[in-house]
């Protein structure tokens, strides 16, 4: 036995692979045998590649039935992509094919590519993520559409976006946290990815898990209640927005792991966002309208209560010009829309939309206010006070329902910089600076064209004071979101911050020195003048104001930082 086991020992220790193992410990591989080496082991597209050219593969796996659900879900269930981050290796494939599939533009994109890294200097760690429309369980991009232009299927649970029904105004896209909607210039709407569902319909599966080499996607079927039990836990993916606003069901699995400190690639980037110029414009001018009523209203009942006698020529003066503004804003609205002649649609929404609240309740807005001015101008003896008063009530009450809406459109995405704390103070102390503005300057130019000076001797101080106030309130406020550069976490908010003291430094610069000039400065050197101030001084206090206010609003939409799913390495 003995020397049995010593036979079998001398046979081990010369066998092929015990004699390499010495062999390559008496001299080691050079580098160059160790890079031939490796190209003999094929990547993953190569081997799927080769499997194709050989045969090797049955005729119908292009189908790939074993990658997509054999049968439709139950109640209380859901299809849903299902991604092994294990097998990920970040080739792209499934967005080529996507693209193609689909016919999408040059830079249209349904699905993405994004990396996660983590780890130590010693072990770091590069995650490949593909990433696409979460069909979630309440979706946001179908809440806040004001035409209903999304669909989720009662059967398969997939968000579905109505072309025919879209009017381009990308709401849906400050909507949906994860950066799903994108807008097509070209044609002017919204696309997203509809899971391919006529393929899944025909028993295919979708262009993405086709064309993965590695099967790292595919198509399951979710239980909703798990799903939310899940989204409760934060068990979604590292560095992506929390679940629960949405309850997006994409399952991410991995048999890794994960560290802690585990971030996407860009998580220190932030970049200038889109401005929407005619949202800026509709944004400033709608305040700056409902603003010129609501001062005059105010104005007038002062006054009036303290005797004064009050000219119905310079009210009427006022409201007209206030009107034109106000209709200018909203043909500026419809500049932003892809399809503006649709723009009618809107008002469907107004059960779920703020969107569409804001337009039925600045069409009323409009709607009362031209009824002001056209009895005003036209019938002022059939308008008596009560009327007059009533009419006026209702044009204010309509038209801080817009602003209101407006502040809540935003506040609505859930973007911190956004929020109706910021977003609802900016407006409305925008809609009082703009119409002190707006109520001195008409006041001053209905003063030179008819000679009665009595309410502009009365009003003028104590309004050009009050703008002073407010003004510098409204910048104190503007300003306040820089303390966030001193925070150790990289928030939104510090993004915003480094955003403005960088890439738009600029902007922000000529923003506050505006401010300190037409909504400060300047109003409180009039004010304590003891002249009365010529139209020529209130004419240039209300450009640089105007000018201030376009300024910041478009800050507002250029410093937001969105939230989205993780993205590439930032060049």
């Amino acid at each position: 036995m003995h020397l049995n086991l010593l036979t079998q020992s001398e046979s081990r220790s010369h066998s092929p692979a015990a004699t390499a193992t010495a062999t390559e410990a008496r001299h080691p591989r050079a580098l160059i045998d160790e890079l031939l080496s490796d190209q003999q082991d094929l990547t993953a597209v190569e081997r799927f590649a080769r499997q194709h050219e050989q045969g090797e593969l049955p005729a119908q796996a292009k189908h790939y039935r074993d990658l997509i659900p054999l049968s439709t879900p139950k109640a209380g269930q859901q299809y849903a992509f299902d991604v092994d981050l294990d097998a990920c290796t970040g080739c792209k494939a499934c967005v080529t094919a996507c693209h193609n599939l689909n016919g999408l533009d040059a830079n249209e994109v349904f699905r993405d590519v994004g990396l996660l890294v983590g780890g130590t200097a010693e072990l770091p760690i590069l995650q490949h993520v593909t990433t696409a429309c979460h069909h979630c369980l309440e979706p946001a991009c179908l809440e806040g559409c004001p035409v209903k232009a999304y669909d989720k299927d009662p059967v398969t649970g997939i968000v579905k976006h109505l072309d025919d029904q879209c009017i381009g105004c990308q709401y849906c896209i400050f909507k949906c946290p994860y950066d799903v909607p994108k807008y097509n210039k070209r044609i002017g709407i919204v696309r997203k990815c509809d899971m391919c569902s006529d393929r899944l319909g025909a028993g295919e599966a979708p262009a993405c898990v086709q064309a993965c080499p590695n099967q790292a996607i595919r198509i399951t079927i979710v239980d909703r209640t798990r799903v939310i039990e899940d989204n409760e836990a934060n068990v979604f993916l590292p560095g992506a927005p929390e679940p629960e606003y949405t309850q997006p069901t994409t399952n991410y699995r991995t048999k890794r792991v994960m560290p802690r400190n585990l971030l996407p690639a860009d998580h220190g980037a932030a970049h200038p966002q889109h401005a929407h110029p005619p949202l800026v414009a509709m944004l400033v001018l709608t305040q700056l309208s409902v603003g010129a009523f609501l001062v005059e209203r105010i104005v007038r009942d002062l006054l009036a209560a303290a005797g004064a006698t009050v000219s119905s020529a310079g009210q009427v003066y006022h409201s007209v010009a206030a009107l034109v503004v106000g209709l200018l804003a909203l043909g500026a609205s419809t500049m932003h829309l892809g399809r503006p002649l649709y723009a009618f649609r809107a008002i469907i929404g107004l059960r779920t939309s703020w969107l569409s609240r804001e337009i039925v309740a600045f069409g009323l807005f409009a709607g009362a206010a031209s009824l002001y001015a056209a009895c005003g101008f036209a019938f002022p003896s059939l308008l008596s006070p009560a009327m007059s008063s009533a009419l006026s009530t209702s044009v204010i009450v309509f038209g801080l329902l817009g602003v209101f809406s407006s502040a809540m459109i935003y506040h609505d995405t859930r973007r911190d910089f956004w929020s109706f704390g910021q977003s609802g103070a900016k407006f409305l102390l925008s809609t009082l600076v703009l119409g002190i503005a707006t109520t001195v300057l008409t006041m001053a130019m209905f003063v030179a064209t008819s000679g009665q000076s009595e309410l502009f001797t009365l009003a003028a101080r104590p309004l050009l004071m009050a703008m002073a106030i407010t003004g510098g309130i409204k910048l104190l406020i503007e300003v306040s979101v820089l303390r966030h550069l001193a925070e150790h976490k990289l928030t939104p908010q510090r993004k915003t911050a480094r955003l403005l003291t960088g890439a738009l430094v600029n902007a922000g610069a000529a923003r506050l020195l505006l401010g300190l000039l037409g909504m400060v400065g300047l109003p409180l050197v009039l004010a304590l003048d003891t002249t009365l101030p010529s139209t020529t001084a209130i004419a240039i206090l209300f450009l640089l104001t105007l000018a201030g206010e376009f300024l910041e609003r478009y800050l507002f939409f250029a410093a937001v930082v969105p939230p989205k799913m993780p993205g590439g390495a930032s060049l």
